[in-house]
């Protein structure tokens, strides 16, 4: 059996653990005015409110230093979940991580220089650009010698990251896996997301009748995967994981939700789990048009009547993209550890009254819980987390 045995997280409610979970409990929602960085858009995101010199003197690093926004995200949530686990020796532990922003943050630094004179423009700026390079910087900073890998799924990214380190243990290859995303905010992003007019201009209502689009965020988690019987500490069991794919759209997914029910089903089959052994889903809900009612359609398909207690957490800490996936991991692990299920921020009048989502955050016996991370390209993950 793999189990969480560590976890860290940086998000817009916080900087750790208990400052996310404290924030979930008290429906304090981090979305606000971008800080960080100058843009024209007028919307709210879930930005952590630090910027980059008060991340490196946290993280020791020196100010001088170039280190991409993602990088610095990924090692403070790394570093924690490994302290979490009481991880001491590295040398057989591997990192599995996900991004979809890398080094972007950096990439203009370089171009306003180049663009005005093709002689000039430092490469430091651009070398990180690359999904590795954040990879890379993570492992070296925690000291990991094991495999190393990036994996890069748009939204499903660090979900797939967890299944993949479930799946290296459980062939042997590794015997602790560091596994989840980072993701910062940054220009390219943002303006990304505008240009598909998917972007509320007001905080996002996932499962609202009059839901506009999904506010963008940046976060990093991960836990840290071991087997029953060399974790010190033991959260929840990863009892089961699915991976599927509608190949409909490059941005959308069919109105039945074909993909995402299929990675929910083959979740609950891995599990050796009926539907009804759900207490709870943290679901993708970005608070898009498609995404919500496909979502939405998916588990209707596979609940039928007798739907779970849902919700969305992206009300709190905004879409945080390639780190969704690990956010929520910890959500549910946290959801299992405290016996709570966290409100849906923002659902003031559900797509359906009759499978109305969680309107606050509540006690309740919570023993299994399905997280689902749904990506561009129809790349549809959904995990299942148990009590032990």
């Amino acid at each position: 059996m793999v189990v969480i045995s560590g976890m860290g997280i940086v998000s817009a409610l916080g900087i750790g653990l208990q400052d996310n979970l404290q924030s979930l409990e008290a429906e304090r929602v981090g979305l606000r005015k971008i800080q960080n960085f100058a843009t024209i858009h007028d919307v709210p995101a879930g930005e952590l409110p630090l910027d980059n010199r008060e991340l490196k003197r946290r993280l020791g690093i020196n100010e001088a230093k170039v280190v991409s926004r993602t990088s610095l995200l990924g090692m403070l949530a790394a570093e924690e979940a490994l302290a979490d686990a009481g991880v001491g020796d590295r040398s057989r532990v591997a990192l599995i991580t996900a991004t979809t922003v890398g080094g972007m943050d950096l990439t203009p630094v370089f171009f306003a220089d180049f663009m005005a004179d093709r002689t000039k423009g430092r490469l430091r700026y651009v070398r990180q650009h690359d999904c590795s390079n954040s990879t890379n910087a993570i492992a070296d900073y925690c000291h990991i010698d094991g495999f190393t890998t990036a994996i890069s799924t748009a939204c499903s990214s660090a979900a797939n990251a967890i299944m993949t380190g479930c799946r290296l243990i459980e062939q042997g290859l590794a015997d602790c896996v560091v596994a989840g995303g980072t993701d910062a905010l940054c220009v390219y992003t943002l303006n990304g997301f505008k240009s598909l007019m998917i972007l509320d201009s007001d905080r996002c209502r996932p499962f609202d009748a009059n839901r506009k689009g999904l506010n963008l965020g940046e976060a990093a988690a991960y836990v840290v995967l071991q087997r029953a019987t060399d974790a010190h500490k033991q959260y929840c069991a990863v009892a089961g994981y699915a991976n599927a794919n509608d190949a409909f759209h490059q941005t959308a997914m069919t109105a039945e939700g074909q993909g995402a029910s299929e990675a929910m089903l083959g979740a609950l089959r891995q599990a050796n789990l009926q539907p009804a052994d759900i207490d709870y889903i943290n679901a993708h809900g970005t608070g898009t048009p498609n995404n919500d009612a496909s979502e939405l359609a998916a588990m209707q398909s596979v609940w039928a009547d007798k739907m779970p207690k849902y919700s969305s957490t992206k009300g709190f800490t905004g879409h945080t993209l390639a780190a969704a996936g690990s956010v929520e991991a910890v959500f549910a692990a946290l959801a299992i550890e405290h016996q709570t299920v966290w409100a849906n921020i923002g659902c003031e009048t559900p797509i359906s009254q009759q499978f109305a989502p969680v309107a606050h955050t509540a006690k309740c016996a919570v023993r299994n819980v399905m997280s689902n991370s749904f990506g561009f390209g129809g790349n549809c993950t959904s995990l299942v987390f148990s009590k032990i």
